[in-house]
């Protein structure tokens, strides 16, 4: 069963017609930065030096290579799909599909999980209400509750409305307002911190490894070998940047996509990340690394230029978390809810549906971010996050273009393996008796790299176990 087969299931007229029919640079560019993206750049900076721009050069190259060579996009966009699942159920089938679009949703939602409360506490911090003196009360004790109800309320709003329409416009107006904002505070570090300030700072609290990502003792080679899993993951089959690919004119334009963006990604890290140093050159090493940056920006950035940040931030927040929560409601109609509906429905039915699906993600959103206790690094939550799909999603996208011996077996073993790894990790990271074990014994760039290397591996030995049809290759 190639590529090319026909369509088991009905594809949802109402989202591929509100896909883009192009996809500039600008706009992954624009999506793909929002304030939790400034707050893990800067903490991987205030953490980790010039070396936390690593995962930025690595994505950037890996964005420059599957770019150049069409690596799998070429073959996934000239199938004509609208999401991953969709084409795994062509090479795997219907059980395949579901079981992907079920951890993709999964990977998704517990990956953005933190967005909200980052935004909230970045937003408090920033315009220096967070920790101001007041009357005291109820409203002052929930601020942070508040002011993540009231971001959701926005985004929601502006998603459900709007939807990818909103999205579209948006994109490219927020990041030309994201850009300007980013410079313009970044010249200000430079001209009144300076660079050589910078790199003393970096030299005298981080010494090699804050240059070295290999001389860093938390970095060393299994940060880099996961992080270069990961990125090249993330360009594969992350939905919120593939989608600009299967929504491209052409693979050729896919590809242009991918070239043109590729360097933003060391941009999107270093910038943030100097934010981060100038931190640490002003309050040293012993604040709390996620917070550091918005305190830094409080008390350095005019009242003007402030405004133009975060009227930035806001509309990189808000256009980040929409396309989102499309991405994964598109998963959630196309894939999930298609196996259960007996009728085809209406434009005005599925637009209803996809309504209902955005709010419940919203709630979740909401209370997940109250609840969860973040711990460690904020980039190393969503890539271990991520990762619960990234991994088998990535092994599963390989095999269905250039393995004609993939089985369904070997995907539903990929699938199960990849997922099963990084979810036993932040199980384990979370409970008493077990976190020291989490956090020294295993970490969580060796449990990331076992999630990519064991999905692999099950692919291989499922497909050996219980080879693929004839028609099924």
């Amino acid at each position: 069963m190639g590529l090319n087969a026909p369509r088991s299931w009905r594809t949802s007229r109402v989202l591929r017609s509100a896909s883009p029919v192009s996809a500039p640079a600008e706009r992954i560019a624009g999506t793909e930065f929002g304030i939790v993206t400034c707050v893990y750049t800067a903490q991987n900076g205030f953490k980790y030096g010039f070396a936390g721009a690593t995962p930025g050069i690595l994505n950037a190259a890996a964005m420059l290579v599957v770019g150049l060579t069409g690596f799998c996009i070429t073959p996934l966009r000239e199938a004509g799909v609208v999401t991953l699942p969709e084409l795994f159920e062509r090479r795997f089938g219907p059980r395949v599909r579901a079981a992907s679009a079920v951890v993709m949703v999964l990977g998704g939602l517990l990956n953005m999980g933190v967005f909200l409360r980052t935004g909230g506490e970045f937003l408090l911090a920033v315009s220096g209400v967070a920790g101001s003196p007041g009357s005291g009360g109820w409203l002052q004790a929930h601020t942070l509750e508040l002011t993540m109800t009231v971001l959701l309320l926005l985004v929601g709003v502006y998603t459900v409305l709007g939807g990818m329409l909103s999205v579209l416009v948006t994109d490219f107006l927020q990041f030309v307002v994201m850009s300007a904002g980013l410079l313009v505070v970044t010249a200000l570090v430079l001209l009144r911190v300076g660079w050589a300030n910078l790199v003393a700072a970096v030299e005298r609290h981080l010494g090699a490894g804050g240059f070295n990502p290999l001389a860093n003792p938390v970095m060393g080679w299994p940060y880099v070998l996961f992080n270069a899993c990961l990125n090249l993951a993330v360009v594969l089959t992350w939905m919120a940047v593939i989608q600009r690919v299967l929504a491209a004119k052409d693979a050729r334009t896919g590809r242009q996509v991918y070239v043109r963006t590729s360097f933003f990604f060391v941009a999107r890290f270093l910038i943030p990340g100097i934010w981060g140093i100038a931190a640490l050159a002003l309050f040293g090493p012993k604040v709390d690394s996620l917070r550091a940056m918005p305190r830094f920006l409080a008390g350095f950035v005019p009242v003007g230029i402030m405004g133009l940040l975060l009227a930035a931030m806001l509309a990189a927040d808000m256009s980040t978390d929409s396309s989102y929560m499309l991405t994964w409601a598109s998963l959630i109609y196309n894939d999930l809810l298609a196996r259960f509906r007996r009728r085809a429905w209406s434009e005005r039915e599925g637009l209803r549906v996809n309504r209902l699906i955005v709010a419940a993600i919203g709630v979740f959103l909401l209370v997940y971010g109250l609840w969860y206790p973040l711990k460690g690094d904020l980039w190393t939550y969503l890539g271990v996050t991520g990762t619960i799909y990234l991994a088998s999603m990535s092994t599963l996208l390989v095999s269905c273009c250039y393995w004609r011996r993939a089985s369904p077996a070997g995907a539903a073993a990929a699938i199960v393996t990849g997922a099963t790894i990084p979810v036993a990790y932040l199980v384990l990271e979370q409970l008493p008796a077990t976190s020291a074990f989490a956090r020294d014994a295993v970490g969580p760039y060796w449990s990331g790299l076992a999630a990519y290397l064991g999905s692999a591996l099950a692919m291989i030995v499922g497909s050996w176990i219980r080879p693929a049809r004839r028609e099924e290759r």
